[in-house]
């Protein structure tokens, strides 16, 4: 994570320390109330999955002077390796990553700039069969004033689908019994919040399919199409305290009976996974398989081909970088947290791990008027040669081009020629 602090001064000013935080935290928070109201518990629980902080002012010295003028920070985060949940926001439950920076001075409250970060996570579900049909049967046999019995079968097109999607369902009822039922589709949303051993629940209905009624004695199959709405969060399993689950509940709604039903469990899929769900996935470590890492694999060449060149590779040029501070504009001051990046080493607060920061090779790409140092710009090297791994076959060197086509000598006087033939 890359990024720069812009700091614009009216006026020279003492700082005891100006850094940048960047943390991800996942909490819940819930409350029960007895049935006579005169109890009531509440429940809660955390998850840190990272805090990184890195100084942009020196940290040996007691104050630094800023003088007046724009100042730009650059900072650049590692963040850790492994499974961490999406950004989510629930009424019980939230899983939150931001990015502060914060000026410190003596007898001056502290100024602060925040701002959220929106996560998505790479985590690979275990699915059996993803993208392979789920069905699903239930039999019903009625009893009291009612006579006979109901059955009906159902089949989804698969298990995993991104949001935006089609569900595609298809099911046959056979009544037979003394009474009508009406079949029902209901696609619902279920986040479950987790505290000290407990656990709290909540369902939301996204979408629900009403159809006529099957009378006695009758056999019916029925399609439907249920589209996932396109702002739907995908899944979340990889979290200890947040679940996100989703189902697609086919039931026959019968009077003074208990219904039947079919749940089918859904897996909603950040779209850069779907195409990782194949009906034959790569085993655990093979280029494309599954892997728990939340961040795309490096790039490789496939085959005896070179891969395409990238930005910044052998003799391309890298993006262009910033070349003059940000503007200043009447009217505004203050910290802004904006993109690109620092060399100086972010660390985990808290453990006392450096996190290794790997060296700018091309100097810096932003020039601060009163803080800036000169960066000796080291050339990018040229591109190795490449060894041709297949021979063509020998062929004939072609023609030269002047055997083809015979012309004139240069010095041949064209004027003066009349009906007289150019020479050879």
């Amino acid at each position: 994570m890359t990024g720069r602090v812009t700091l614009t001064l009216r006026k020279d000013i003492k700082v005891k320390s100006l850094f940048v935080k960047v943390k991800g935290d996942a909490n819940v928070y819930w409350s029960e109330t007895n049935d006579d109201r005169t109890d009531t518990r509440t429940y809660s629980d955390h998850t840190r999955y990272f805090k990184l902080k890195q100084s942009l002012t020196p940290e040996n010295s007691k104050e630094t002077v800023l003088p007046e003028g724009i100042h730009v920070f650059k900072f650049r985060f590692q963040i850790p390796p492994g499974s961490m949940p999406s950004s989510f926001k629930g009424i019980d439950g939230k899983i939150v990553y931001q990015i502060e920076a914060k000026l410190c001075r003596s007898w001056r409250m502290d100024d602060t700039a925040e701002k959220e970060l929106v996560f998505k996570s790479k985590f690979l579900p275990s699915i059996q069969s993803p993208m392979s049909p789920q069905s699903g049967s239930d039999q019903k046999e009625l009893g009291g004033f009612s006579k006979g019995h109901v059955d009906f079968k159902a089949v989804l097109n698969k298990k995993a689908f991104c949001a935006g999607e089609n569900m595609e369902l298809v099911f046959s009822v056979k009544n037979s019994s003394s009474k009508k039922v009406t079949p029902k589709v209901s696609f619902s949303k279920k986040v479950t919040c987790y505290a000290n051993g407990n656990s709290n629940t909540t369902t939301d209905e996204i979408r629900k399919m009403i159809f006529d009624p099957i009378e006695k004695n009758e056999k019916k199959e029925l399609k439907c199409v249920i589209k996932i709405p396109s702002d739907q969060m995908p899944s979340i399993q990889n979290c200890d305290i947040i679940k996100l689950e989703y189902t697609l509940k086919v039931y026959l709604d019968i009077s003074f009976a208990f219904d039947p039903e079919i749940i089918f469990p859904i897996t909603i899929l950040h779209p850069d996974l779907v195409c990782r769900f194949q009906r034959d996935i790569a085993p655990p470590g093979d280029f494309g398989g599954p892997s728990n890492s939340d961040f795309p694999p490096p790039s490789v060449s496939m085959g005896p081909y070179p891969a395409p060149p990238q930005a910044g590779g052998y003799g391309y040029p890298a993006a262009q970088g910033f070349s003059a501070p940000p503007p200043e504009y009447p009217g505004q001051r203050g910290m802004q947290l904006l993109q690109p990046y620092t060399s100086s080493a972010a660390t985990y607060e808290g453990y006392g791990n450096a996190v290794p920061q790997q060296p700018l090779l091309y100097g810096s790409a932003v020039s601060t008027p009163h803080l800036s140092t000169t960066a000796t710009i080291h050339h990018p090297p040229s591109a190795p040669p490449m060894d041709p791994q297949f021979s063509s076959p020998s062929l004939a060197p072609p023609p030269a081009y002047s055997s083809l086509f015979s012309s004139p000598p240069m010095n041949e006087d064209f004027l003066s020629q009349g009906d007289k033939a150019p020479s050879q």
